[in-house]
């Protein structure tokens, strides 16, 4: 079973009605609620990384490398690249390091950094589910930050439970209903049920209130 597309829209244009303006650009946020599966176990538990055909905007990429891939980051377009002596001074200043980390959404690591950045930022960002995606040194970091800003992920934990963005507010609502899709479909097919494990789906602005979708 899916979810047909003029149906998704349907529930974005409501959405939209019912969020109140505000003065920047809300983020359009869908929620998975989940049946018949022991989230106690896990492997029952949601842990995925899916890439929406059209992105969702303003995702900030964040590279941990050293050399010519931290060059090549930097001229690629990273938002942020941060090499060895960077990675050694947040090891010493815990809330230093979470208070830059939270300006980005995506984070990348050149292989050989992983087992230092996953000590040194692993406490941070592994309880969100952003450890960063490891790449070889002669990776084409520059193909890899594209891919990696249409990345979105699903992480139940122990609740029957997951959300994630989908577009924002400003996005064509053919183009945010294509990521839903992409979302759903990830999702059934890691799901031992399928959409049969799917108990309902929500489609919400930021501000506003959840509009029923399934």
């Amino acid at each position: 079973m899916s979810i047909p597309r003029e149906k998704i829209i349907d529930a974005l244009r409501k959405a939209r009605e019912a969020a109140p303006e505000r003065g920047f650009e809300q983020s359009i946020d869908l929620t998975l609620n989940l049946r018949e599966l022991d989230m106690r176990r896990p492997e029952n538990r949601v842990n995925l990384r899916v890439q929406l055909p059209n992105g969702v905007g303003s995702q900030r990429v964040l590279v941990f490398a050293s050399g010519d891939l931290a060059l090549r980051a930097r001229r690629a377009g990273a938002d942020g690249v941060i090499e060895p002596p960077e990675l050694q001074e947040m090891a010493n200043d815990k809330k230093a390091a979470k208070r830059r980390l939270q300006e980005f959404d995506v984070f990348i690591a050149e292989a050989p950094l992983m087992p230092t950045v996953g000590r040194v930022v692993g406490p941070i960002l592994g309880p969100r589910g952003k450890m960063p995606t490891p790449v070889p040194p002669q990776a084409p970091i520059d193909a890899i930050i594209e891919r990696q800003r249409r990345v979105v992920v699903l992480r139940s934990r122990d609740r029957p439970l997951v959300h994630c963005i989908v577009g924002k507010e400003g996005m064509d609502d053919e183009k945010i209903a294509e990521n839903v899709e992409a979302v759903l479909s990830a999702l059934a097919g890691a799901l031992k049920r399928g959409m049969a494990n799917i108990r309902s789906v929500y489609l919400k602005l930021t501000m506003g209130p959840a509009v029923r979708l399934l």
